[in-house]
């Protein structure tokens, strides 16, 4: 019997190394399928074990799930991307290595799937011979194409096509943030089929050629082949890999049983004279055989319109069943859509929060020639530093985008110090959330924002607490301090 889940990754034409992985496994007793494809990126060594480190984390958490999967689906990839961090700042060499996944939980006892996704590889489902992509690529090229402002070919030969908003190990504290991770579930109906794929499958091999290979009558094996094979027919720049899964249950759906064919009584012929054999039993009169056909015949009617009857009640409650269905899965994926298109971080916003994490000492000048004012946020900016001197050359305005409603900055508790200057917040519902921290501000103005800061002070558990809260050193001027 052929399995219904299957795996393949390969490397490529252009590249040396594999920095791709994937799962494709069924848990014990077979009531979930694992399914998963990791691509790394950072260097020839770095990919590969931030690759291998999320896919371990996966097992260990996924080998025998149970209790609310998305939340162990989140914490998988969660955990993963502290265990990549980690190793980035014990090796020096592995420092700009990161990874980007797609992971789909197929339970196939309630026929549905949950899936948990970060970057830009993708989901995709085919249903009656339809491909529908469900994950949306977190990438600037992947907006553009998702919101029709660039055709798929036009995002297959992009330049900026591989620049990605996020990865696991970008340093982004994911575990803070609750829309980091792009989630949710679908129904999983039988002969429906999942495709999970890196971006080496998808930069080269559209969606047309993608489905003409998946609705063959062939097995999931030959599929993932052709797939690769045909990627690196059209250039294969890239590791390529495939992670298949389908719903092999029976359908639901029954055939009506047809009726039984009306047998013909005999006429008599009105001149011709009846002949009547002789038989051991005494005779039954004509009349009296005719009402009896009569009565049975009225009794195999009545059975089958009770089983036709039957038959479309239940034809009936599976075409609605299949309808709501069909409705909680096309809400689904326009809440996704909406998720996903409010959490794509533009260009300026995500050059300034890398500039951040990876700044070298203490100081940061911001100039117009590395940023153009204004800086429109979508997310908060995270200061997670001991100390920090943020520095702009003329005034530089950070303003909120129209549907974001948060911080502009988060100052998390390991900041000690954190000195702003010449910068200009525009409305923001709180400007600048501080714990625990020292803030010094020179020539700050806020505009439209209902709180500058707000300040939470975290205290021990159950210890005493001595001290007080000092006024306020905060002095407001119309005009800029020299």
């Amino acid at each position: 019997m052929e399995k219904n889940y299957f795996g393949l990754t390969d490397t490529g034409k252009v590249r040396d190394n594999n920095e791709d992985t994937f799962i494709a496994e069924s848990t014990t007793g077979v009531d979930y399928i694992i399914s998963c494809v990791i691509d790394g990126v950072g260097g020839y060594a770095g990919g590969e074990i931030a690759s291998a480190i999320a896919r371990q984390s996966i097992l260990q958490r996924l080998s025998s799930p149970s209790g609310d999967l998305t939340m162990l689906m989140r914490e998988a990839i969660v955990a993963a991307d502290a265990q990549i961090m980690a190793e980035k700042q014990k090796v020096k060499e592995h420092e700009s290595m990161a990874c980007v996944l797609t992971l789909a939980v197929v339970d196939l006892k309630r026929n549905q799937f949950h899936y948990a996704h970060v970057g830009d590889t993708r989901l995709y489902l085919l249903r009656d011979n339809s491909l529908v992509k469900i994950s949306k690529d977190q990438s600037f090229v992947g907006f553009m194409e998702d919101s029709g402002r660039l055709t798929e070919e036009q995002a297959m030969k992009h330049p900026k096509r591989n620049e990605i908003n996020k990865a696991l190990g970008f340093g982004s504290g994911i575990a803070a943030q609750e829309d980091y991770i792009e989630m949710g579930q679908s129904p999983f109906l039988p002969g429906d089929l999942l495709l999970l794929c890196s971006d080496g499958l998808s930069d080269m091999v559209n969606r047309q050629e993608i489905t003409q290979i998946l609705v063959r009558d062939t097995e999931l094996k030959t599929k993932a082949e052709e797939l690769i094979v045909t990627a690196n027919k059209n250039g294969g720049l890239d590791n390529i890999t495939v992670v298949l899964v389908k719903n092999d249950n029976q359908s639901l759906v029954h055939e009506a049983t047809k009726p039984l064919a009306r047998p013909e009584r005999k006429k008599q012929q009105p001149n011709k004279p009846v002949v009547r054999e002789t038989v051991e039993q005494a005779p039954v009169s004509t009349a009296a055989q005719e009402a009896q056909e009569i009565k049975q015949e009225q009794k195999s009617n009545k059975g089958i319109i009770t089983l036709l009857s039957v038959l479309c009640l239940v034809f009936l409650l599976l075409s609605v069943y299949l309808l709501w269905q069909t409705s909680q899965q096309l809400n689904n994926v326009k809440q996704h859509r909406l998720t996903a298109a409010k959490n794509i971080r533009n260009p300026q916003e995500v050059k300034l929060q890398d500039t951040l994490n990876n700044l070298k000492g203490n100081v940061l000048i911001l100039t117009d020639s590395l940023f153009k004012s204004p800086i429109i946020l979508t997310e908060a900016l995270l200061f997670n530093r001991d100390t920090l001197f943020i520095k702009a050359k003329t005034n530089m305005v950070l303003q909120s985008d129209s549907a974001f409603k948060g911080n502009a900055i988060i100052i998390k508790p390991a900041g000690k110090y954190i000195f702003l200057e010449n910068l200009t917040f525009d409305h923001f519902n709180t400007a600048i959330s501080s714990q625990n921290n020292a803030l010094l501000l020179k020539n700050v103005r806020f505009i439209n924002c209902q709180a500058g800061i707000t300040a939470a002070y975290q205290f021990p558990e159950g210890k005493f607490v001595n001290g007080q809260i000092t006024r306020s050193t905060f002095k407001t001027d119309s005009l800029a301090k020299p």
